[in-house]
C-alpha cells in the first residue's frame, strides 16, 4: 500500500512538471512573438549630470594644454619644461632616439639599429640613411601611441649634420610636430 500511494505521489508530481514545462515553453512562444510595449523614458534621467565625474585619462590635461610643466631651473640645459621630450644620440656604432616623459626618467617610445628589423634594410647601421629610417620608425610609432607634438633641442654643434637634418626631416614628415604648444594659465 505505501509503495502504491508512493507510485501516485511520483505520477502526480511528474505529470504536474510535465505540464507545467508545456504550459511555460507556450507561454515563452506567445511572449516572443507578441511584440512588448516600451516605457515611456524619463526626460529629467536623461537630462541629469553626475557631480562626482572623475577623468580616468592621464593624458587629458596635457591634452587641454592645463597639465602643470615642471621648469626646473633657467640654468640647466636641455630645459626641463615639456611634457615629451625626443632624444637623438649617434654612437660609433649605431643610432638612437627615445621619447621621454616628464614624469618618468625611463624611455616611453624608443628605436635603435639594434633592432633586427631596422638593422637587415639598412647598409650601414650610423649613415644618413640610418638616421633617416630611425626618424620614419619613431615617428610611426609616437602616432601609435598618440603623441604627436614632443620637444626636441639638437646638441648645438651637432644641429646642422646632414643625419641630424635628415632625422628631423624624417619626424616631421611622419606627422610628429617638434614643438609643444605653451602652457594655459588659468587665473583663480
Amino acid at each position: 500500500m505505501a509503495v502504491s500511494g508512493i507510485r501516485q505521489s511520483f505520477r502526480l508530481l511528474f505529470g504536474h512538471t510535465r505540464r507545467s514545462l508545456l504550459v511555460a515553453s507556450s507561454h515563452s512562444a506567445r511572449c516572443v512573438s507578441r511584440s512588448a510595449t516600451q516605457p515611456e523614458p524619463n526626460k529629467d534621467e536623461n537630462e541629469g549630470i553626475n557631480q562626482t565625474f572623475v577623468n580616468r585619462n592621464p593624458r587629458n590635461l596635457e591634452l587641454m594644454r592645463l597639465a602643470v610643466k615642471d621648469r626646473g631651473w633657467k640654468t640647466t640645459w636641455p630645459h626641463r619644461e615639456y611634457y615629451h621630450r625626443l632624444q637623438f644620440s649617434r654612437s660609433q656604432h649605431h643610432v638612437t632616439a627615445e621619447v621621454f616623459s616628464s614624469s618618468s626618467p625611463v624611455p616611453v617610445i624608443s628605436c635603435t639599429t639594434k633592432e633586427w628589423a631596422i638593422k637587415k634594410e639598412l647598409p650601414s647601421t650610423r649613415c644618413v640613411a640610418a638616421c633617416q629610417a630611425v626618424g620614419d620608425v619613431l615617428a610611426h610609432r609616437c602616432k601609435q601611441a598618440g603623441i604627436t607634438r614632443m620637444v626636441y633641442r639638437a646638441i648645438p654643434w651637432t644641429y646642422r649634420s646632414d643625419a641630424v637634418q635628415a632625422f628631423r626631416t624624417a619626424m616631421k614628415e611622419g606627422g610628429i610636430i617638434l614643438s609643444e604648444p605653451r602652457r594655459k594659465y588659468i587665473g583663480t
